[in-house]
């Protein structure tokens, strides 16, 4: 196919593709702020647009070790405190991996819960204290109520 006639549609296709966001992407290509979504939305139901984005995902090569690359952003990100890179580190490497969490379930209870505490130290205590609170809000009544 290649790349398409209409210069707007072709700078939409690249842009989604890299993006995955079709309002961005309509802005980027030109289309209004106001009417972006619409049009993005439009735009991703042209099948010479949905092959075009198909076409860009086979075209791209690097001589990155993508996979390598994240594990070690993640690993750099948790020794350094660095809870929400790391989260995203985690995100991008499943997305890469394609994931396949089956493959990923601990065989174990003591696997699960070192996997859970790693989690935590990520996560940090003022987010899973108001996660626990959020979760099981009837354990965290507060007993001076008066009463």
């Amino acid at each position: 196919m290649g790349v398409l006639e209409k210069e707007k549609w072709e700078t939409f296709a690249q842009n989604y593709y890299i993006s995955r966001n079709a309002t961005k992407s309509a802005v980027a290509a030109g289309y209004s702020e106001r009417s972006a979504y619409n049009q993005g939305h439009e735009l991703l139901k042209r099948p010479e647009i949905q092959e075009r984005i198909e076409e860009l995902g086979s075209e791209i090569t690097t001589d990155v070790d993508v996979i390598s690359e994240l594990e070690k952003q993640y690993e750099a990100a948790k020794s350094n405190g660095h809870g929400q890179t790391a989260l995203k580190a985690l995100e991008l490497l499943s997305r890469v991996r394609g994931n396949n969490q089956e493959d990923n379930i601990p065989d174990d209870l003591d696997t699960l819960e070192n996997e859970i505490k790693n989690c935590i130290k990520i996560i940090g205590k003022e987010k899973i204290y108001s996660i626990l609170i959020e979760t099981f809000p009837e354990d965290f009544e507060d007993d001076n109520d008066g009463s």
